[in-house]
């Protein structure tokens, strides 16, 4: 993948030219947080998503978890794309983890990129009231 230089006030180019858009960022900590939803096929739990309206995640993760090391370590920003195997067909990315589906509905892949934990979520449905793909 090459290295695009941008100025100060424009969008990265995951934004600006390849229309992904931002979705959270993911935090590890070791610590157990108000709120925690338990994801056991991943040993992990996440917390914070639902009412942070910065889309802030903390995520704590149990020993022994499939989950890549460098997630669990690295905070990871997250994009929905619309099409998630076109997006890692397109670019030459290292991909930590392949596409799989944590939850109904959406699929996730894990890059990385100068040694950050990037990840690509994709929705097949959305369930929340106001956002119907009409809109899109």
């Amino acid at each position: 993948m090459k290295n695009t230089v941008r100025l100060d006030h424009e969008a990265p180019e995951c934004i600006a030219r390849w229309n992904w858009k931002y979705h959270h960022t993911g935090i590890p900590t070791t610590t157990s947080m108000p709120g925690e939803i338990h994801i056991p096929h991943l040993g992990m739990y996440a917390a914070g998503f639902s009412t942070s309206p910065f889309g802030v995640e903390w995520v704590r993760f149990e020993k022994g978890s499939p989950v890549h090391p460098l997630v669990q370590t690295v905070p990871h920003v997250a994009f929905e794309v619309q099409d998630l195997e076109r997006e890692l067909r397109l670019r030459d990315f290292i991909v930590l983890t392949p596409p799989a589906s944590p939850s109904d509905g959406v699929r996730v892949a894990m890059i990385e990129h100068n040694g950050a934990p990037i990840e690509l979520i994709e929705f097949s449905r959305r369930d929340a009231p106001g956002q119907d793909d009409a809109n899109d």
